[in-house]
C-alpha cells in the first residue's frame, strides 16, 4: 500500500475515534426505539364517583382497580461474549453470509467488473475470493472495535412500530453503536470496518487503476445498502 495511503487512513481512524470521543452520547429521541427504564407506564382512571346508595357505579368492597394494560417493553441487554462471538462468525462465513458473497459474486460476473478479472468460472471464483476477503475485514474490524470500546453494533428493531419510529431506526442504527446502558454513540466500529476494507481492497488486489478513492465510493455505496437491509428488517421481517 503506498505510503500517503497509510497516512490518510491513519488520519481517517484517529480522527473517527475523536469524533466518538466527542460525540459519545446522542441525546435519544423516540424514532432510537430506546426505552429509557425509568419511564413508567400511566393508566389514566375515572374521576371517583360519590356513592349515593342508589348509583348502579357505587364501588364495592370487591371492586378492582384498573390494571396497567399497556405494553411492557425489555431494556437493552448487551450480548454476552460467547453470543457476540457468534455473531461475528456467522456475519462472516455463516450460510446466509456466503450466500450474499455468491450472488454479489455472481452479479459482478455477469456485468464484467471489474473487467480485468474475465467471466465464466475463474472470474466469479477471483469475485468471489475478494469479496469474502473485503466481509472478513470489515466483520473483524467490527467486532474488534466493538470489543475494544464496549459498545454494540448490532441492529435492534424499533420497539415504537409507526412508520417515522422505524424509519429513523434504520437510518440511524447505520451510524451508531449502542453502550452497556443501550445509549447510542458514534457508530465508529461499523464505519471504520466498512470504510476499511474497501479501501484495503482496492489498494491490496484491485487491478492496479482502483486506488483509496474507489474505496471511499464502494464503502458509501455499502453504507446505503447497510441502511436499506435495516429497512427491509423493520418493515418486512417479523
Amino acid at each position: 500500500m503506498k505510503r500517503k495511503v497509510k497516512i490518510w487512513l491513519i488520519a481517517s481512524i484517529s480522527g473517527l475515534f475523536l469524533t466518538h470521543s466527542l460525540f459519545a452520547q446522542i441525546d435519544k429521541a423516540d424514532v432510537l426505539g430506546t426505552k429509557p427504564a425509568s419511564v413508567k407506564n400511566e393508566v389514566m382512571t375515572a374521576p371517583e364517583l360519590k356513592d349515593d346508595g342508589d348509583s348502579p357505579f357505587r364501588q364495592t368492597a370487591n371492586s378492582k382497580k384498573p390494571e396497567n394494560k399497556l405494553p411492557q417493553v425489555a431494556p437493552y441487554s448487551r450480548p454476552d461474549a460467547g453470543k457476540r462471538l457468534k455473531r461475528y462468525i456467522n456475519s462472516t462465513i455463516g450460510p446466509r453470509s456466503l450466500g450474499v458473497t455468491a450472488v454479489s459474486a455472481g452479479f459482478s460476473t455477469v456485468t464484467n467488473n471489474p473487467e480485468e478479472w474475465g467471466k465464466g468460472g475463474a472470474g466469479f471464483a477471483r469475485r468471489f475470493a475478494s469479496n469474502l476477503g473485503e466481509k472478513a475485514v470489515k466483520e473483524t474490524a467490527i467486532y474488534g472495535l466493538d470489543e475494544a470500546l464496549k459498545v454494540d453494533s448490532g441492529f435492534y428493531r424499533s420497539y415504537k412500530r409507526d412508520i417515522r419510529s422505524k424509519v429513523g431506526n434504520a437510518v440511524l442504527s447505520t451510524f451508531t453503536a449502542r453502550t452497556k446502558s443501550g445509549k447510542r454513540v458514534v457508530g465508529v466500529p461499523r464505519i471504520v470496518g466498512t470504510y476499511g476494507s474497501k479501501i484495503i481492497a482496492r489498494e491490496a488486489w484491485y487491478p492496479e487503476r482502483y486506488n483509496y478513492k474507489d474505496g471511499l465510493k464502494s464503502g458509501t455505496i455499502s453504507l446505503g445498502i447497510n441502511t436499506a437491509l435495516n429497512l427491509f428488517r423493520e418493515f418486512v421481517l417479523n
